[in-house]
């Protein structure tokens, strides 16, 4: 963070702690739980909010002088929109078989409350830098989480990680040590995804008081 002033640096750093998309805000918790039963697509899913929210951003703070405010909300859209379908051919150029496990999340990300919400509340209303750094700040803290509920539900729950055995019954059929645990199938019901976010934010409001609401 050198390079940046320490007000750029927060834009950044805050959505990954203390003003997280997910834990903090609870914004984005639907795809949170769909997409969180495998590890890989939660990274595939985090990369790809990384490049609609940086780029969208850019793109609305770029044109916020021009934008109708009565039309702002369908530009908006139409922005977000045309990155996501962009997005969406990339990966069935180049990762085809996970597009078909994401399928209609991909185009979900269109109404992601956290997008919508970061084009509405910072990029109207500043430059095309500082809006690409919220814009990356907060897809990051989005797909931080997103990544680490899907690694305790893949590696409890089908005892792998990126498809590959670890623990449980997927290493026994490898004729590797188990370790002597059973793959715990709630963990990837979407409930449990539920339970995994509110546990980290229950951490996170344990390491910091100040975020516990009297």
């Amino acid at each position: 963070m050198g390079l940046l002033s320490k007000k750029d640096a927060g834009l950044i750093q805050d959505p990954l702690a203390d003003n997280n998309p997910i834990t903090i805000q609870v914004l984005g918790i639907c795809s949170a739980l769909a997409i969180t039963a495998e590890l890989k697509a939660a990274v595939v899913m985090a990369i790809s909010v990384l490049f609609v929210l940086g780029a969208g951003n850019v793109v609305i703070s770029l044109m916020r002088n021009i934008i109708p405010s009565k039309i702002r909300i369908i530009v908006q859209l139409i922005v977000v929109a045309t990155l996501v379908i962009i997005v969406d051919q990339v990966l069935k150029a180049f990762a085809y078989e996970l597009s078909k496990t994401l399928g209609a999340f991909i185009g979900l990300i269109i109404t992601n409350c956290i997008i919508m919400g970061r084009f509405e509340a910072f990029a109207l209303g500043n430059g095309p830098w500082r809006s690409f750094l919220d814009g990356i700040g907060n897809a990051l803290g989005y797909g931080v989480i997103l990544i680490i509920v899907a690694f305790f539900r893949e590696l409890l729950g089908s005892g792998t990680l990126f498809g590959y055995p670890v623990l449980g019954d997927s290493v026994e059929k490898t004729g590797l040590y188990a370790f002597g645990y059973e793959n715990n199938g709630f963990m990837i019901m979407p409930p449990m995804a539920l339970i995994v976010v509110g546990i980290i934010i229950w951490v996170q409001r344990s390491r910091n008081k100040a975020l516990i609401e009297d």
